[in-house]
């Protein structure tokens, strides 16, 4: 295996359109939602088992959930978890990734992922990681994969890409425009056109190429975490860490970077992806019965004249439903969740009132 790809796994979000189940002090990642026996980020850390050497795999965290990566993850090394002292999305958490993996291999090239995302055929994956690992190495580029759209989702960003190629890789395109979450006319509109892709949130690139980028567009940004050069993967680097990420603007790296970069490419790829971004995705992923409820657990949920819902309760509790076409029903943490699948949007708006009215109790 080369020993320069490194995988740098992104998992400190909350996850809070997957409460009750999701929590602040337990979210998503670290949830087994489909009862196969590993959690999110498991499945997402054994996936890129095939692509780079164990030690050569980095999470970037929430340091209060150092101990639960610990947990579900004890073959990482301390040195393999990254914890950040705040949430500042996404480009100070691969400004850091990028410069403490830069000074363990200045030719390393990277790939970065969400923990968070399922892929239901691994060769196709890993055959496009692979793809644009070569690539990156070759090429001074920032690539990311594009999914083929096969319906006008609205939940999704879009990456629009024009002929252009990259040298030497005729099937890694260059992108012309990023699009945030479109409504459904405009979604229909991508779908037709043919050059527009799902935004998968998966980039691949040389240490140096995400670097060089950095110090062009987020200049202060990466000058921050090149002050550390000498601190990382020592002793001091917690401390460092914790005053630079005071320092940090709170930026994704698709508004800092991918949206500025003029030597941003795309992959169009197809691996059964899905980001699991809200109980939908979950029903739409899960085995459902011959009326179209998603059951899971499934061993004690008597269901009565009901279709098309999706059931999460705790397996140790007896529930009959009666009636309930198209429902989402979800307990678990002393809270039931009973709402409409077409209006599962507003979960994160309910975690709001909830939080309002009760504090962090239920949150």
């Amino acid at each position: 295996m080369n020993k320069n790809r490194y995988a740098l796994i992104m998992a400190g979000g909350v996850g809070s359109r997957f409460w009750p189940v999701s929590r602040t002090e337990f979210p998503k990642q670290f949830i087994d939602f489909f009862g196969v026996g590993k959690t999110l980020i498991q499945s997402t850390y054994e996936r890129f088992l095939n692509i780079c050497l164990p030690e050569n795999i980095f999470i970037v965290t929430n340091e209060s959930y150092t101990e639960l990566i610990k947990e579900q993850l004890p073959s990482l090394g301390e040195n393999q978890i990254l914890a950040e002292p705040l949430m500042r999305n996404t480009a100070p958490c691969i400004a850091y990734g990028a410069a403490k993996i830069a000074e363990i291999n200045p030719d390393a090239v990277i790939v970065v992922a969400p923990s968070d995302h399922t892929i239901s055929n691994l060769s196709a994956f890993i055959d496009a990681i692979d793809q644009s690992m070569n690539a990156a190495s070759e090429s001074d580029c920032l690539i990311t994969l594009g999914i083929k759209p096969n319906r006008p989702d609205t939940g999704y960003g879009y990456i629009q890409f024009n002929d252009d190629t990259l040298e030497n890789h005729n099937e890694i395109n260059k992108v012309k425009i990023f699009t945030e979450k479109p409504n459904l006319e405009l979604a229909k509109s991508f779908l037709q056109s043919g050059d527009f892709l799902w935004n998968a949130g998966i980039f691949i690139w040389s240490a140096n190429a995400i670097n060089k980028a950095l110090q062009r567009h987020l200049p202060d940004m990466h000058e921050i975490f090149a002050s550390g050069k000498t601190t990382f993967n020592t002793s001091s680097e917690k401390e460092f860490i914790a005053n630079a990420y005071q320092l940090c603007t709170n930026i994704s790296i698709d508004f800092g970077i991918m949206e500025k970069a003029n030597n941003v490419y795309v992959l169009p790829s197809d691996f059964g992806w899905s980001d699991l971004g809200t109980w939908a995705s979950i029903y739409e992923m899960a085995e459902k019965d011959y009326v179209g409820n998603a059951v899971i657990p499934s061993e004690q949920v008597m269901m009565y004249d009901s279709s098309n819902c999706m059931v999460n309760v705790p397996k140790e509790k007896l529930v009959i439903l009666q009636g309930m076409h198209d429902y989402i029903v979800v307990e678990s943490n002393n809270t039931l969740l009973i709402c409409k699948r077409a209006e599962e949007q507003n979960v994160k708006n309910i975690v709001a009132d909830v939080k309002a009215k009760f504090g962090g109790k239920f949150i």
